[in-house]
Parts: C-alpha cells; structure tokens; sequence
C-alpha cells in the first residue's frame, strides 16, 4: 500500500540516552494526535495498513521502541516498560504535544499502559491491539544467563531456528496475506547484529506487566481490539484485560491472529475512529 509523503517526515531523538526513531505524519494542523506503539520484536512497520487510513483524520506519529526498528541498539538503556513509556512520554512532550491518544499493539500495549498510567494529564484515551497482559518478570534462570558472556548469541541462534515465516505464521491467522514485502518489513531490524546483544539486556530488565491493582488505576476510556484466532496473547487476556480496566470497551474480530493492524486494516480504523470521536 502506498503512502501520501508530501506531509511525512522521520528523524531521530536522544531520550534517556538512547537515539529513538519517530514517524510523523501530519496532513493538516490542529488534528487531534495519535500515537501508534508497536510489539515486541517489532517496529512502526507493522501499522503500516492503517496509517494511511487515519493520517486525514489525525496526527500520527509512530516510535520505534528501544532496541526495535530503526532506533539505537543500545546496551545501557534499561528496556523496562517503565522506560519505554518514559520514552514515549518525553519524545510527545518534546514535540509540544499537550493531548494525545494511544494506541499499543501487544507489548506496545504494555507501553501504552504505563504511560496511560504515567500521564493521565498527557494521554486522554487507549487503544489496545492485542495487548500483552498478565505476564510474570523474566524467569530468574533466564535473568541469569543473560549475564554469561556471549549468550546473546543463543538469543540470535534461536530467533533464526524459528525463522521469519514461522514467527508470522503464528501472529497471522490468514497466511495468504504473507508476502516477500511483509518479510522484509519484519526481518530488516534484525539484520543488525546489534540488537541481539540488545535483546540480552531487555532480558534483564524486563520487569512484568501491569498487576490487576494497578490496572485499575487507568480510567481513561480504553478499547480492547483482539483477534479471535491470536496464538500470542489469546482472546481471555482482553476478557480479563476489560474487567481490570475501569472504563473499557472490548471488541474481537472473527478469523483473525494476533496481527490485527496487518489483517483487518479497514476495521480496525473503523473501530478506533468510532471510540475517539465518542465523547466520554
């Protein structure tokens, strides 16, 4: 899908001592700021449908989480989700944004979250896109390797025995979708040996969702949006997801993975456009 870049630039900004990458498109001024977060093990690339489809309406600026995408591999950023909401926090206050919505795709979702939770001043309203919920801090034997030298290595060796196919057969319910284009997309950030040792350090800090109390601290208006077929962060995680978070709206598409801004573009557009117009 080709995108209109006459109102497009990207560019690079030093937040908590890492070089972040951002996205922004801006069509008209004085339209209303969304800011799309993506995965783990993902980048920008995976909104890629759907911002074409919101850019005449809104604001976007997309960011690529540290070690992700486009921005610095670095191995002294501590890759909490803590962090990466700071990130996300200081690069929109950066840029003079005084409101805006979030939207997170499954770790994004996390992100999107904490920085919810962070700045309630800052960030009005949250989508989730199958977001991660629910999971532990990184297991103490894991936690313990990521010290031995060299095991970012096993990191590297086990990413590449799964292969790029194999990873999008499991977050896309519909695999006729996969082309080489969505291969590449996904595939580029890794072709940096650099983020494996990345990797190892967000192993290390990885601390673990959001507990259910402090869920329900978030009282900004939050749409769930999942797929019913997601092998990643199945359909009861939003269920539970929707009871923790006090004002919350859930929604599931039939016949869709875990990659729902890649497999229902059109719909979910639909669906974030309908819940950010509703007055709350």
């Amino acid at each position: 899908m080709l995108m209109d870049r006459s109102h497009y630039y990207c560019s690079t900004m030093n937040i908590l001592g890492v070089n972040v990458h951002y996205e922004v498109y801006e069509k008209e001024k004085g339209k209303p700021t969304l800011v799309l977060i993506h995965g783990f093990l993902s980048s920008s690339f995976c909104y890629r449908k759907i911002i074409p489809l919101l850019e005449k309406d809104y604001t976007i600026i997309t960011i690529d989480l540290p070690p992700f995408g486009k921005t610095e591999k670095s191995t002294k950023f501590v890759h909490s989700y803590t962090n990466m909401a700071k990130v996300v926090i200081q690069l929109i206050e950066a840029l003079q944004i005084k409101k805006a919505f979030l939207v997170g795709h499954s770790m994004g979702g996390q992100v999107s979250l904490n920085a919810a939770k962070q700045r309630p001043d800052l960030f009005q309203k949250v989508i989730l896109l199958c977001s991660s919920g629910y999971m532990k801090g990184v297991h103490p034997s894991l936690k313990f390797g990521s010290y031995v030298p060299y095991f970012y290595l096993c990191i590297k060796h086990w990413l590449a025995s799964q292969g790029i196919l194999k990873n999008l057969y499991n977050v896309v319910h519909d695999r006729t979708l996969i082309d080489q284009e969505m291969m590449d997309g996904y595939m580029a950030p890794f072709l940096d040996d650099k983020i494996f040792r990345a990797l190892n350090r967000m192993i290390r800090d990885h601390e673990g969702d959001l507990p259910p109390e402090e869920l329900k601290q978030i009282e900004q208006p939050s749409l769930l949006i999942w797929g019913n077929e997601d092998k990643v962060v199945p359909v009861p995680i939003g269920h539970r997801l929707k009871k923790d978070l006090p004002n919350s709206t859930f929604f599931s598409f039939q016949n869709t993975g875990h990659l729902v801004p890649e497999e229902r573009p059109e719909h979910v557009t639909e669906k974030i456009v309908t819940f950010l117009s509703q007055a709350q």
